[in-house]
């Protein structure tokens, strides 16, 4: 579940705009770069595309009702493709399809095919009732492309807790076509490989696990995963810890030790890491920071993949006719070679109204956006 919408509900903290220019000659304000103390590096903004590049209105969308949601990018043979939520009919949040789209210059997209689609049953009886955040990950070991996705039962939400999306299960799903070229997919389901249970840690919640992205060091799997206590109204902290695992396929165990990790102590959902050449790592991902600073989202850098430093909040100025009022999920970072980046990300058009959210109000429709980055 994409939770900068509900992760604190009834306390609206997010009213931040992913916005600026509409062009690459736009002068930018100092609040687009941002600097991570700990190692001195910096990611900033090079550009602003002005327009959301897939929306409700897009060829490909019709029938998709409210829009989309996180999910991530990756770049194959100057091809890009994007597997993302679809949030497709009612209930809000519930009934959801998993997308599947691709473009060669960013702007213009073409959608090929619905790779999962949700139940939508909401009395808490379904695992799969909501399908979320199909994440894509090449697996070279194998020469073969994973796909992870979170499902969850979901219920009408009470007074006292979120029952939208609850319970959640991370399921992977390999492509049935080896090699890179195999990113299109069809993709087979091969199982959970982490969930609520016994191994669940004191951090952890009516949530279950809600995101989950991996990356190798060396021989060994890393990966964060994410929960949050949702039986409890107003919800304090969304947190990730650490799982590793030997294998892609797992089994996946979570560290004890470091969790949940430092990066964010109050906000952090759906990070995806992005390894740099001869630089390190890098993790994008939501936040808010308090609603400190408008328009941000979560970057931080790790030099060995394994430690990271304090995250950051990266800032875009906000303008007043700019299509974004509230930034949701970053979808990963696209390398596109020396130090850049693109960026796609998925915001609201209008700005919501939070308090609607516990009696089942509509948030509003969610587009997909990028922005260029620069990697110093």
């Amino acid at each position: 579940m994409k939770s900068k919408s509900a992760a604190f509900l009834l306390i609206p903290l997010i009213t931040g705009c992913l916005s600026g220019g509409n062009n690459k000659s736009n002068t930018f304000s100092l609040n687009n770069h941002s600097n991570d103390s700990a190692s001195g590096k910096t990611l900033q903004v090079s550009y602003i595309h002005p327009n959301p590049v897939i929306s409700i209105k897009s060829t490909g969308a019709e029938g998709i009702k409210y829009g989309f949601e996180g999910g991530r990018v990756v770049k194959v043979d100057g091809t890009y493709h994007l597997f993302t939520s679809e949030i497709y009919q009612s209930p809000f949040w519930v009934k959801m399809r998993l997308g599947y789209w691709i473009s060669t210059d960013k702007v213009n997209w073409k959608r090929i095919s619905t790779v999962r689609e949700s139940s939508g049953e909401f009395n808490g009886n379904d695992p799969r009732a909501a399908l979320w955040s199909p994440l894509p990950a090449w697996d070279e070991d194998n020469n073969e492309w994973n796909l992870f996705y979170v499902s969850y039962k979901s219920a009408p939400n009470t007074a006292e807790k979120f029952l939208w999306n609850h319970e959640g299960r991370i399921w992977r799903s390999v492509s049935v076509i080896k090699g890179l070229n195999g990113i299109s997919g069809p993709y087979e389901d091969k199982g959970i490989i982490l969930e609520p249970g016994t191994d669940s840690q004191s951090w952890e919640g009516l949530q279950g696990t809600d995101s989950f992205f991996p990356w190798k060091v060396g021989n060994i799997w890393y990966a964060f995963y994410g929960s949050a206590k949702t039986e409890k109204i107003p919800i304090t902290s969304w947190r990730v810890g650490f799982a590793t695992a030997r294998a892609l396929a797992g089994p996946w165990k979570r560290m004890e030790d470091i969790n949940p990790a430092e990066i964010e102590k109050q906000m952090i959902e759906n990070p995806i890491v992005t390894p740099v050449t001869g630089k390190g790592w890098l993790v994008v991902y939501d936040t808010d920071f308090n609603n400190k600073l408008r328009g941000s989202f979560g970057w931080g850098y790790s030099k060995d993949g394994v430690k990271w430093h304090e995250g950051n909040a990266l800032v875009i100025d906000s303008a007043e006719n700019f299509w974004c009022k509230d930034v949701r999920t970053p979808m990963g970072l696209v390398d596109e070679g020396n130090g850049k980046f693109t960026m796609f990300y998925s915001g609201f058009e209008t700005l919501p109204d939070w308090g609607n959210l516990l009696t089942g109000g509509i948030l509003g429709t969610c587009a997909i956006g990028y922005i260029e980055l620069e990697f110093k």
